[in-house]
């Protein structure tokens, strides 16, 4: 009878977040380099004989500035929501504060105007696609996109008249932060 398999513990760098093995191929490879010492010494021989002086000094001056960091407490927050990382080492962006308007056809003479990213401004969308069904006496619904970002479908074109009121309604959206995609290319509204 065969055995059952045993279940293998998979150590990752406390820095990149990756396996030691792959740490050189990473993002932060010299920021891993004092961990690697310490945790993974048979993986990386080289980093033990050639650079045992520079591994002390970094070790030493990331200690310090992480002490240095942690006192001050509201400024790493504010990095760490700016930049997100993801597992392997990616890094996420922030999204920025723009409204996109878009016009889209269909049936040849039927229109939609969708309004993307005005959650950014803190913008409650189902309050915003009420007051554009009402100002412009038409259906506006909340709707989910190809991004499954949600975003307010307006039936019919009103794609110019549009800003001046999200910038009369909402004075936190600004029009130089409006844009337009007209044939595919994003086009500022101011």
């Amino acid at each position: 009878m065969a055995e059952k398999p045993q279940q293998i513990v998979v150590q990752y760098c406390q820095v990149c977040g990756l396996p030691p093995e792959y740490c050189e191929f990473g993002p932060e490879f010299e920021k891993c380099k004092p961990w690697l010492i310490q945790n993974a010494p048979d993986l990386y021989p080289d980093l033990l004989k050639a650079n045992a002086n520079e591994a002390d000094k970094i070790a030493d001056q990331l200690q310090s500035t992480g002490i240095s960091s942690a006192d001050s407490g509201g400024s790493s927050e504010a990095k760490q929501e700016e930049v997100k990382r993801l597992p392997g080492g990616k890094i996420k962006k922030k999204d920025k504060k723009e409204v996109i308007i878009e016009k889209v056809v269909r049936n040849k003479r039927k229109c939609i105007t969708t309004v993307k990213g005005l959650e950014l401004f803190g913008v409650k969308l189902s309050d915003a696609s009420k007051k554009l069904g009402k100002k412009f006496a038409t259906g506006a619904s909340v709707v989910k996109g190809p991004t499954d970002k949600e975003q307010i479908d307006v039936q019919g074109d009103i794609s110019y008249d549009i800003v001046e009121f999200i910038t009369e309604t909402w004075p936190d959206v600004l029009e130089t932060s409006i844009f337009f995609i007209e044939d595919g290319k994003k086009v500022p509204a101011a």
